[in-house]
Order: structure tokens, then sequence, then C-alpha cells
């Protein structure tokens, strides 16, 4: 992945609201959230989560697909992946257990 759509696609998750949106899309069924559920969850006006989708969209992290009058979303995952594998490529150096989940409590108390 190229830095500039790395870029790109995380400036559209740095806004609160599109936060939200994607990490409800990560947990929604496969076939992904109708626009109307996905305001109702988060409580978001139906224009404002239309240019929040919007967003999210141009950025490539999320797909949209009609069926009948509905629009539905979901994440990309293969866009996640990528981003993901971007983000981390380095960040091992040699050492995988550097990149295994940790306890929170057992990355604090190395920290200090």
């Amino acid at each position: 992945m190229e830095i500039k759509k790395a870029a790109a696609i995380l400036a559209s998750l740095a806004q609160p609201s599109r936060l939200r949106v994607f990490r409800i899309l990560v947990g929604a069924p496969e076939r992904g959230l109708c626009a109307g559920e996905i305001s109702k969850r988060l409580k978001i006006p139906k224009p404002t989560l239309s240019f929040h989708l919007k967003e999210l969209t141009n950025a490539g992290i999320v797909v949209s697909r009609r069926e009948g009058r509905s629009l539905f979303y979901e994440i990309c995952g293969s866009r996640v992946q990528q981003l993901m594998g971007f983000l981390t490529e380095d960040c091992c150096q040699g050492r995988p257990e550097l990149c295994l989940p940790k306890p929170i409590a057992a990355c604090c108390e190395t920290a200090q």
C-alpha cells in the first residue's frame, strides 16, 4: 500500500463519528448493515451519516451495494488487511513476539 493511500484511510477514520461507523461495521453481519440501521444504532441523523459513509467509501475502507431501495454498507476486508500490513510492516524488526497482542496491564508494566 502506498503511503498516500494509507494516509487517506487514516484521515477518514480520524473523526469520532466515522470511527464509530467503522467499528460498528467491523462487527456487522457478513452482508453489512443498511444506512438506516447504522443511523439508528449510532443515533446519527441520516444526512450526517450519509456524509460520513461517503468519506469512508471514498477512502476505500467501506463499500456499498444497493438492494432495492436500501444501501448496505460493509467493511472492505482486503483494504483493512492492506492497511494493517502497511502499519505493521516493520514493527517487529525480526522479533515477532513484539507484534503479539499483550494484555493492557502487561504493556503498562513494561513501560514504567
